[in-house]
């Protein structure tokens, strides 16, 4: 617009125009996909599963998060931006530090069922989500001594007990 009289120039409406003719367009082009994907997944029983395991596994993820974010009570109490951008990463990096942890171990415990001769089938594992954290004290004090660390390049023995879902 220029200052004098007001009015937009040719080309400010023309701009203008296209960007909210994109805007519509791109508009209706997700709601076509959309609703492709919709019909895809009312027919196929399979695509349904693998949707269903996907967000199982991230809200396991966000479950874990929650735990471990629990013992300050559920509330953030840093002030700044900063300081809670810390806090949020640190807990990301803390339940990334379980999960890894998680999949070594499960690594481990496939390796010692193949081991036993249990059929452990290569396609299993990626079936079970390294999300669980019953085995790990999330509130408490925590003592580190020499004496109860593996040694150097070793692993703490898995646990020997029978699952109650075991059949």
């Amino acid at each position: 617009m220029t200052c004098r009289d007001q009015t937009p120039r040719k080309s400010q409406i023309s701009r203008s125009v296209g960007e909210v003719g994109l805007a519509v367009a791109l508009r209706e082009i997700g709601r076509i996909e959309r609703t492709l994907f919709t019909l895809e997944w009312l027919k196929s029983i399979d695509l349904r599963r693998r949707t269903n395991a996907g967000l199982n596994k991230g809200e396991a993820r966000n479950a874990l998060a929650r735990a471990v974010f629990f013992y300050r009570l559920g509330e953030m109490r840093d002030r700044s931006f900063e300081s809670q951008a810390y806090r949020a990463s640190g807990l990301n990096l803390l339940v990334a530090a379980i999960i890894l942890w998680n999949t070594v171990y499960l690594e481990r415990a496939f390796a010692e069922l193949g081991r036993q001769g249990r059929d452990v089938r290569p396609g299993l594992a990626k079936h079970v989500a390294p999300l669980g954290w019953e085995h790990i004290g999330l509130t408490g004090d925590y003592v580190w001594s020499s004496v109860d660390q593996p040694k150097g390049g070793s692993f703490r023995p898995l646990r020997r007990r029978d699952s109650m879902l075991a059949a």
